[in-house]
C-alpha cells in the first residue's frame, strides 16, 4: 500500500512538472458545474510593426510593449487563456527586416506564445535564418514545412486545445484552433474547426460564421489585440464571442519589451552608419541654395511643419530610423541626397527639392522649370497609416508659399 502511494505521489509529480513545461491551464469552474470558460487572445497579420510611427494621434495604436504590457496587467481577468499569432509578423528581408525578425521572436518569447504560425512572409527569409533565432528565444512555431510540426496540442483540464497550420486534421474533442494566411473571405473546408485566425491583413470587426467555425482576422498592424472567450457547457455546447482591446499610447507598456524594442533602435542605427553612402553623382543643392533667389518662398516654408521634420524625428528617438528618415528629409537613399545628420545636415527635413524635384539645370537657367507638386508627390509619404486625414487640397494650402 505505501509503495502504491509513494508510487501514485511520484506520478502526480511527474504530471505536474508536465503541466508546467506544456503550459497547461485549467479550464475555470465558476458554478455548480454550470460552464468551463477560456480565453484565446490572438493576433496575427502585423508586417513588421513593432510600433507605430507616432506621425498621427488616429493611428497611433499597437506595438508589442503595449501588448505585453496590457497582457501583464490584466492576466488574472483574462486566465486561464493561450496566446497565439496567426503569421505574416515579419517584414520583409532585408538588413532592417532581419532585425525586426529577431525582435519580434524576443519579445514573443517574453510574453509566452502558446503557438506562432509562420505564413508567406516568414517563408519568404532563407531557410537557414530563423532556426537559430528559433532555438535562441525558444518559440512554439508552427514553421508549415518539414522544419517543424504542424500542430501543438495544449492539455486543459478534461479536454484540450489543438492549434494547427493544417486543415484537414481537426481532433474530435477539442477546441480546434486553425491558423491561416487564408483571407476570412475566402476561407473554405473549415468544418471540424472551432476557430479560425487569419493573417491576411484583412480587416474584420466581426467574426464570421461558416459551417460551424468562427472565422476572425488578426487586425492589422497589430493595432488591436483580438480576445476570444470561449465557454463550454455541460451539454457539450460551446459559446464563442470575440472583442477588441485597443493598444493606444494610454496603454502602459512592459519594460522588458521596451528594452527589446530599444535594442532594435540601436542596432539599426549602427545600420544606418555601416551603410554605404549614395554615389555623389547629380546632387542635390539644399534650401540655403534656392534661398539664394527665393528667399520669401524660403521664409514661409520656415513656418510649416515640413520645415522641422527632422527635429519631430528626433524627438520620438527615430532619427536613425531609415524607414522613417526617408519622408523627413531630402533624397534620402538618392545619390548625392540626405545620408546622416552629422554627414548632411543641409539636406534634414522636408525641402524645396523634396516636393519639387531634382533639377540641378535650374540653378543656371531659370527656363528650367521645377516639378509642380503634384497628390502623387505627397502621397509617397502621406499615406493612410501615416496621414490619415490627408486632403490634398486642403494639406497644400498649410504649405502654400
Amino acid at each position: 500500500m505505501d509503495e502504491d502511494r509513494a508510487e501514485a505521489r511520484v506520478i502526480k509529480s511527474i504530471l505536474v512538472c508536465m503541466a508546467l513545461v506544456l503550459n497547461v491551464l485549467p479550464w475555470t469552474a465558476p458554478g455548480a458545474g454550470a460552464e468551463e470558460a477560456l480565453t484565446i487572445l490572438y493576433t496575427g497579420g502585423m508586417d513588421g510593426e513593432l510600433e507605430p510611427c507616432g506621425c498621427s494621434p488616429k493611428t497611433d495604436f499597437g506595438g508589442l510593449a503595449r501588448l505585453s504590457g496590457y497582457i501583464s496587467a490584466h492576466s488574472e481577468a483574462l486566465s486561464p487563456y493561450i496566446l497565439v499569432d496567426a503569421g505574416n509578423f515579419t517584414d520583409k528581408d532585408t538588413p532592417q527586416g532581419r532585425l525586426k525578425a529577431e525582435a519580434f521572436l524576443k519579445s514573443f518569447s517574453i510574453m509566452k506564445y502558446d503557438a506562432v504560425a509562420f505564413s508567406d512572409r516568414e517563408k519568404a527569409f532563407p531557410g537557414d535564418f530563423l532556426p537559430p533565432l528559433l532555438e535562441k528565444y525558444k518559440v512554439p512555431v508552427l514553421p508549415g514545412d518539414a522544419r517543424g510540426p504542424q500542430s501543438i496540442l495544449i492539455p486543459l483540464g478534461n479536454t484540450g486545445i489543438h492549434v494547427s497550420i493544417s486543415p484537414e486534421h481537426p481532433l474530435e474533442g477539442m477546441v480546434n484552433i486553425l491558423l491561416t494566411g487564408v483571407p476570412p473571405s475566402q476561407a473554405e473546408g473549415v468544418e471540424g474547426w472551432d476557430i479560425v485566425i487569419s493573417s491576411s491583413g484583412e480587416e474584420l470587426e466581426e467574426p464570421l460564421r461558416k459551417d460551424g467555425a468562427v472565422i476572425v482576422s488578426g487586425f492589422p498592424r497589430g493595432k488591436k489585440l483580438g480576445i476570444l472567450r470561449v465557454k463550454r457547457y455541460r451539454e457539450g455546447n460551446r459559446e464563442i464571442t470575440n472583442t477588441w482591446q485597443e493598444l493606444g499610447n494610454d496603454s502602459k507598456e512592459d519594460p522588458r519589451v521596451r528594452e527589446v524594442l530599444d535594442e532594435y533602435d540601436a542596432k539599426v542605427a549602427q545600420l544606418m552608419k555601416e551603410a554605404e553612402r549614395p554615389p555623389a553623382g547629380t546632387t542635390y543643392l539644399g534650401v540655403d541654395e534656392c534661398a539664394k533667389c527665393h528667399q520669401v518662398f524660403v521664409e514661409s516654408w520656415e513656418k510649416t511643419r515640413h520645415a522641422g521634420a527632422f527635429a519631430d524625428l528626433e524627438a520620438a528617438g527615430k532619427a536613425n530610423d531609415p524607414e522613417c528618415v526617408m519622408c523627413h528629409t531630402v533624397g534620402y537613399g538618392e545619390p548625392g541626397g540626405f545620408f546622416s545628420i552629422d554627414t548632411t545636415p543641409e539636406l534634414a527635413n522636408v525641402q524645396c527639392e523634396e516636393c519639387h524635384g531634382l533639377n540641378r539645370e535650374h540653378i543656371n537657367d531659370f527656363s528650367s522649370p521645377m516639378m509642380p507638386v503634384t497628390e502623387e508627390v505627397c502621397l509617397k509619404c502621406h499615406t493612410k497609416e501615416n496621414s490619415p486625414d490627408f486632403n490634398f487640397s486642403v494639406y497644400l494650402k498649410k504649405i502654400s508659399h
